[in-house]
């Protein structure tokens, strides 16, 4: 099949979508189909078009549904479309109602549509290579926060909870990403100076932060959004242990009976779950496990397996089939 793969953000953004849209892009050209990656729908007939998310790819999704009306259209919900566009946004919600098939990149995301749309989501999760682990650093229980500096992201829960360790704690906190603003940017370099335990390295190549991950104790990740975090696979496949915030996108990742979630935008909280894993052996065994356990939805084979599942789906040519 031809396909064209719509992404909000090009490469030079080097956030979650692109990240996704690069790997399915290569999944799909090793399984024999044809496809093209662009920030718009250029108006080439393709056989099938998978958009990300609903809301900022609409004006393709509207244009490809009018100009090839009985041609596949799958629409990739993120989770600012999942909890908060399709609530509100007229263009997030003509897109599902468009969109002959819809992906979601966790489970719990389905509680979050109609049962009409349900009816046509699948499940994919993300997923990435193994990780070979490296010697950790010595001396400290490294702990990662990795994503760019964005609202959604609650990006400083994190180094404010580490005013609330103890003073032997070992905790050392490395923040990787790009500040979406100045604003976010002074309060990343202000924070680096004030907290010794915290240090903002900012926007680093993907290959410079697989290999903290191969070196880190913990990965903590804090937002208020998400729709199915690539840095969750990231930790699973190097076998870091995640702390979480308990909103629905991460509960979907890691499973309801996960034991390392903590009340969002709650820092005291977080603080003693770092303490807990850094200093009880026993539930930090209990995380690794139900990290392992995780992993297995997570690995390149099953993500690729789930993509060429839905292309076949639509390998009719038309939407009507």
């Amino acid at each position: 099949m031809h396909i064209c793969l719509i992404t909000p953000y090009g490469a030079e953004q080097r956030g979650g979508n692109w990240h996704t849209t690069a790997r399915w892009a290569d999944m799909l050209r090793d399984a024999g189909h044809r496809v093209d990656v662009s920030t718009h729908w250029n108006g080439e007939h393709v056989d099938l078009m998978i958009a990300l998310h609903a809301r900022r790819s609409a004006l393709s999704i509207q244009t490809f549904a009018a100009w090839q009306p009985k041609s596949p259209l799958v629409v990739v919900l993120t989770g600012t479309d999942l909890y908060r566009d399709i609530q509100n946004d007229a263009d997030a919600q003509k897109s599902l109602e468009l969109a002959h098939g819809l992906v979601v990149l966790q489970e719990s995301a389905l509680d979050e549509l109609s049962p009409e749309h349900r009816a046509k989501t699948r499940v994919i999760y993300q997923s990435s290579p193994e990780i070979r682990p490296l010697p950790k650093r010595p001396g400290a229980f490294t702990v990662l926060v990795v994503g760019h500096l964005r609202e959604e992201k609650d990006p400083f829960r994190t180094a404010l909870a580490s005013a609330y360790l103890p003073d032997n704690s070992r905790i050392r906190i490395l923040h990787m990403g790009r500040a979406l603003s100045d604003e976010m940017a002074n309060t990343a370099k202000s924070l680096t100076e004030k907290m010794p335990r915290y240090q903002w390295l900012g926007d680093l190549p993907h290959e410079t932060v697989l290999e903290h991950f191969a070196k880190a104790d913990l990965l903590v990740v804090s937002s208020l959004m998400e729709g199915g975090a690539n840095v969750i696979c990231e930790a699973l496949a190097a076998g870091v242990p995640i702390i979480a915030s308990g909103i629905s996108g991460n509960i979907g990742m890691l499973g309801n009976d996960y034991p390392g979630f903590f009340p969002v935008g709650d820092e005291q909280s977080l603080a003693q779950m770092l303490t807990r894993a850094e200093t009880d052996p026993e539930f930090y065994s209990l995380l690794l496990e139900k990290c392992r356990m995780r992993r297995a939805l997570m690995t390149p084979e099953h993500e690729a397996d789930s993509l060429r599942e839905l292309v076949t789906a639509f390998d009719a040519g038309t939407a009507e089939n």
